[in-house]
């Protein structure tokens, strides 16, 4: 196999871009954001795009989705016109059900922001039990994954003067007891991992220096990051050490007394998890225990303290099969709430294992999903009770939130989310297409009851495909009211790489396979020729972050099929990715470029190394963000340049601010999504 140029030795004429923060680097932002704003949102019916969605975003009618922290309070953190970056507050239970709860702030972030002159986005709380009544709170600079860490108490409504504190990292941080802390962050030169996260975790005692810290574990300078949390339900109390080899690899110890480590000895690349006597694995290969073989994507029980102690009994609690997958799993006081997908559609079994200790672990409906629509449920204090809230949601039904108790009857309703459009103008449809390869590739549609079939209809189709993500209906006032209401057709393409298949699926699209994310999405707008829904100048593609990877690649590799793409906070420059912000926590997904025999197959989904001169490339959009520290502004800074300069029509906007969502509040969020919309509107009415 012939070698390829590595990173360093690539001739890159855009390499200064990736000088992040310099001055001349956001002066050519800055210059490239103007242009764009003139192009596409300078107009009134932009103007009305973007109001109409902060609308929705803004609305004091959505529901304020609770958590329950403590015996009696429930906390909601929320932003408005208002309160543009949030408040952190609580209310009771009873106040709760009201349709107009009285809520307590506890924090308002807009005030503090203020105070500090700080722009702080809400990175959320962390509370000690069992009394919680001190928490960790982090908060970030501008959006960014980084952020500090704070002590807060929750009876003063106060951050603890003298009390735990964190400078800006990236910080893995939790309680051990009101005394110590676990702490993996930046501890100087050495301390961090090639993917930007923390190598070393550390213990760290009030009232002491962070120097002094004593170390628990330290990584490999290779894998992604380490940490270290204590379990604190009540007879329960557990320590564990956890080393996060790659994306879909880890380690985990049970960590003694002592400080002595032993193993959980599960394959790595499965996911354990403890709760009271109980471990649950989820392999995501098949994986063979006294002569039985379990299959990739199940769902098995173990009591936690007997597998420590040697013993393999393993009890099948779900096991997939061509049309379903796990999709999550949460615990009340004496039950297990399965949420399993059947072509990606939702249905609900309450779990109950043997009050003994031994035997069969009995099972029940809780639900299922209405037609083409998501159902999900989760225990409100595994500690205490066997209450559950769940929601249920679809493309043209606003989110219903229920409350309910296993066993106690049918849950009932506690919030009714508002419609944002008129959905009865709109049907959902459910179709399957074939992709390349023969694979059955489902997607969704979305359009009015009274559409022509005459190829002319503006469609966008949206995709993600990676990192075992699932996409599953959802309500959208935004969608409604800025895509459907003006006349388009959205499709949710639920292609290879995401989850809805589980594991399998997603493992089908990684590395050498990465291309069959983008036949799938290809199959899926042939697809949509081929039943007169649109045609290709009337197609417009969208994704964000690995989906802006595939929307690159959609461009660069099938550009006869769209009218326009807009690609955003993407990864596109596959050679370099791995040395660009947290590039190196994705070698799992993607390759490293720096192996030569990787890069060979890396280089056919690279969209800044193949785009080329000469090509019918369809207009395209790059939107990202400067504090953007896990993918990063540079993939899209250079995709851009590089398109100009082959003379393509190309668009650019880097929000300064805003991490990697892209804003920082509802009024950022509402402008990136209307410039998106906008520009796919402009292009595909007058293809």
């Amino acid at each position: 196999m012939t070698s390829s140029p590595s990173p360093q030795q690539h001739q890159d004429d855009n390499l200064w871009l990736e000088d992040i923060d310099g001055e001349k680097q956001l002066d050519w932002a800055r210059a490239q954001n103007a242009l764009t704003v003139q192009a596409y949102a300078q107009s009134p019916a932009f103007e009305a795009l973007q109001q109409g969605i902060l609308e929705v975003l803004d609305s004091d009618d959505r529901i304020p989705m609770v958590r329950k922290i403590g015996p009696r309070f429930y906390y909601n953190f929320w932003r408005d016109k208002d309160h543009t970056k949030g408040l952190w507050r609580r209310t009771t239970l009873d106040e709760y059900r009201k349709p107009q709860p009285v809520w307590e702030t506890v924090i308002d972030l807009d005030a503090l922001a203020a105070a500090d002159k700080e722009n702080w986005v809400w990175h959320g709380a962390d509370c000690l039990e069992p009394d919680y009544r001190r928490c960790l709170i982090s908060l970030s600079r501008g959006g960014a994954d980084a952020d500090v860490v704070r002590e807060f108490d929750l009876e003063t409504k106060q951050f603890v003067a003298g009390g735990f504190s964190l400078p800006e990292a990236k910080n893995h941080v939790g309680w051990k007891d009101i005394d110590h802390l676990y702490v993996a962050t930046d501890f100087g030169p050495g301390s961090m991992t090639s993917s930007s996260y923390p190598r070393i975790v550390k213990e760290w005692k009030r009232g002491m220096p962070l120097a002094s810290a004593v170390t628990v574990y330290e990584g490999a300078h290779e894998d992604m990051s380490v940490s270290a949390y204590r379990d604190n339900t009540p007879g329960f109390e557990r320590d564990f050490v956890s080393r996060q080899i790659d994306f879909y690899e880890s380690e985990t110890w049970l960590r003694g007394a002592d400080g002595k480590l032993a193993k959980i000895d599960v394959p790595d690349d499965s996911l354990a998890e403890i709760t009271r006597e109980w471990m649950l694995i989820e392999p995501r290969t098949d994986w063979t225990v006294g002569g039985t073989t379990f299959k990739s994507g199940s769902l098995l029980a173990a009591k936690f303290d007997d597998y420590m102690a040697g013993r393999r009994e393993l009890t099948v609690l779900f096991e997939p099969d061509d049309t379903t997958a796990l999709d999550s799993h949460s615990w009340t006081r004496n039950h297990l709430i399965v949420n399993v997908m059947h072509d990606v559609v939702n249905r609900l079994e309450v779990l109950t294992p043997p009050s003994n200790g031994k035997g069969a672990w009995t099972r029940e409906s809780l639900g299922g999903a209405p037609a083409l629509s998501t159902i999900a449920a989760g225990g409100i204090d595994e500690d205490e009770n066997d209450d559950y809230f769940l929601t249920v949601s679809g493309f043209l039904q606003p989110t219903t939130l229920y409350i309910g108790t296993i066993g106690q009857g049918e849950p009932e309703v506690l919030k009714d989310s508002p419609a944002f459009f008129d959905a009865s103008r709109y049907r959902v449809s459910q179709h399957f297409t074939t992709s390349k390869d023969g694979t059955r590739v489902p997607y969704f549609e979305i359009a009015a009851k009274d559409l022509l079939a005459n190829g002319k209809n503006p469609t966008l189709q949206y995709a993600y495909g990676g990192f075992e993500i699932s996409l599953q209906p959802s309500y959208s006032g935004s969608i409604g009211r800025a895509w459907l209401d003006k006349g388009g057709v959205y499709v949710i393409a639920n292609i290879r790489g995401g989850g809805e298949y589980g594991p399998r699926w997603h493992q089908a699209a990684l590395q050498e396979n990465r291309l069959r994310t983008c036949e799938d999405f290809a199959a899926v707008s042939e697809d949509l020729f081929a039943r007169k829904i649109t045609s290709p100048g009337h197609l417009g593609a969208m994704g964000g972050s690995n989906g802006g990877l595939l929307m690159g690649n959609m461009l660069t590799l099938y550009p006869k099929l769209y009218g326009a793409v807009v690609s955003e906070v993407a990864l596109l420059d596959m050679r370099r990715y791995t040395h660009l912000s947290a590039g190196a926590s994705w070698i799992a997904e993607y390759g490293d470029p720096d192996q030569p025999d990787e890069w060979e197959f890396i280089q056919t989904f690279s969209p800044y190394e193949n785009a080329k001169p000469g090509q019918a490339y369809p207009p395209a959009l790059f939107t990202t963000s400067t504090r953007d520290d896990r993918v990063g502004p540079v993939h899209a800074r250079k995709m851009h340049a590089k398109m100009v300069a082959l003379g393509y029509d190309s668009s650019f906007y880097e929000n300064l601010e805003g991490g990697h969502s892209a804003a920082t509040d509802n009024k950022e969020s509402a402008f990136m999504d209307a410039l998106g919309y906008a520009y796919l509107w402009q292009h595909l009415e007058k293809p």
